[in-house]
């Protein structure tokens, strides 16, 4: 047995048992075993156990590398290395990080068979591709979905890798397997940081950049369609923003072949394009390839926008005017998403279905619509809530659970008991959240009007001050 090592940098958690014939040799087995280990402990200071087990008996010594391997080489690697005649400590490893994976197996909800429906209305929502694209696949599944949208890759940084070929071909293959035609019902959102409006010259080439990247990722797993912002002005003429949008796109275009680019409806906050139907209209007007490009609807966009939806007069006549305005063959999608803030606030605030100021009535109108059957509709409902710790967990029922709802609506009679109470259990639902926003957006118009009407200074305000004396007022 060669005595224990009295260095405190290393626990040794067995004993090793060495037969040899010569002393000699002995010595070097020890001094290489040592040397073994003050390299593990030099290479990983802090080795990943929590627990160290000294054994009474000692046991043959086994054929093992000497260098340790790393937590993400243990995770990575399942088989085991041959390894050096040297004794070396062994360390039991009892925790490891998790990888990134899909949602649990268990579904929260069946998908509903489109057939068993008596409008074919695909309702799915953005889901999670964490750990990679294929696993958006199995976490639509998870809330019994007919169509989901996804990041393509990280949405807040510029620079990505590439996409495997392991990802893509479980995309296909996982699409394949749960009948999922990709091509129809799948909508990938654009990267936040994409600005197709940019003037600047750098920054309007990383911003094409990082779009042309989603499109070919696009192509690569057989999606045809791919929605984004349109882009924010900064300040510089709205027309000039709208034909460097045009201008970007048709340059995508040439460089893909099959991806239609889907311009999403804004809420109209600042300097942002997309917010009227004019603006959608005017872009679609300098694209050369008019196949190439639609619109995509976010119910809560339109309504804090000043497009009503809520009656089935109001949602008529907003579908009216997109189709005078835009052309309802330019509408390939839509997002579905009640508003937290009120009609024509410009706020983009997503409430949960029937909760807000929408109502569950705009939504019957939707679900009720024949011209949107076929049309992939996406939910980015809130799915935040508190856990037993408090803590913030997302509750991916919500979705399952909105998903049925919606389709429960699809033919059901707005004058029913059961809609009457289903709309009223849902707008109890909101109300403290409703009021809160109301507040707030009543207190920013009192402060608007109160500067708007508030008297000129200078010159101004004695000149306008001659002239009520003049009229002989106070």
């Amino acid at each position: 047995m060669p005595p224990r090592k009295a260095k405190g940098t290393v626990v040794e958690t067995s004993t090793t048992k060495v037969s040899v014939s010569k002393a000699g040799a002995a010595s070097k087995v020890e001094s290489k075993a040592r040397v073994t280990k003050r390299k593990v402990v030099e290479a990983d200071p802090e080795p990943d156990i929590t627990s160290e087990e000294e054994e009474d008996e000692p046991r043959p010594v086994k054929k093992r590398k000497a260098p340790v391997k790393t937590k993400v080489e243990a995770e990575d690697s399942a088989a085991e290395e041959e390894q050096p005649k040297t004794a070396a400590p062994k360390k039991r490893r009892v925790t490891t990080k998790a990888k990134s994976k899909p949602e649990d197996t268990m579904p929260l909800a069946e998908r509903t068979a489109i057939a068993s429906l008596k409008k074919a209305m695909y309702i799915g929502a953005h889901v999670s591709s964490a750990g990679g694209v294929q696993n958006s696949i199995t976490n639509t599944v998870h809330i019994g979905a007919n169509a989901f949208a996804l990041f393509l890759k990280s949405q807040r940084k510029w620079a990505n890798p590439p996409m495997t070929p392991e990802a893509r071909d479980g995309f296909r293959s996982l699409s394949e397997t749960h009948n999922f035609e990709v091509h129809k019902h799948c909508l990938p959102h654009g990267s936040y940081l994409v600005n197709l409006a940019q003037a600047e010259k750098d920054k309007a080439t990383q911003a094409y950049d990082g779009f042309l990247d989603d499109l070919q990722r696009c192509e690569s797993l057989g999606i045809k369609l791919y929605n984004f912002h349109p882009g924010n002005t900064n300040g510089d003429a709205r027309d000039a923003a709208i034909g460097r949008i045009a201008a970007q796109l048709n340059k995508a275009h040439k460089a893909t072949s099959t991806v239609v680019t889907v311009l999403e409806n804004m809420a109209g906050q600042g300097n942002v394009v997309g917010s009227t139907f004019e603006d959608l209209r005017d872009i679609i007007a300098l694209v050369d390839d008019k196949a190439r490009v639609g619109v995509c609807i976010d119910t809560c966009h339109a309504f804090a926008a000043g497009y009503d939806l809520r009656s089935p007069e109001a949602f008529a006549a907003t579908m009216t005017r997109f189709d005078d305005v835009v052309g309802a063959s330019y509408l390939r999608a839509l997002h579905l998403n009640d508003s937290k803030a009120p009609f024509a606030s410009h706020r983009d605030l997503h409430a949960n279905i029937g909760t807000g100021f929408l109502g569950l009535r705009a939504f019957h109108n939707i679900m009720n619509y024949d011209a949107l059957a076929g049309l992939p509709m996406v939910l980015e409902t809130p799915i935040d809530r508190p856990g037993p710790d408090g803590k913030t967990v997302e509750d991916k029922q919500i979705w399952a659970d909105e998903i049925k709802l919606l389709e429960s609506l699809i033919g059901m009679d707005a004058a029913s008991a059961e809609f009457a109470a289903l709309e009223k259990k849902l707008h109890a639902q909101g109300a403290s959240e409703r009021a809160k926003i109301q507040d707030q957006v009543d207190r920013k118009g009192a402060k608007d009007a109160k500067k708007a009407s508030a008297k000129p200074r200078g010159k101004g305000k004695k000149k306008k001050a001659e002239q009520e004396s003049d009229d002989g007022s106070d």
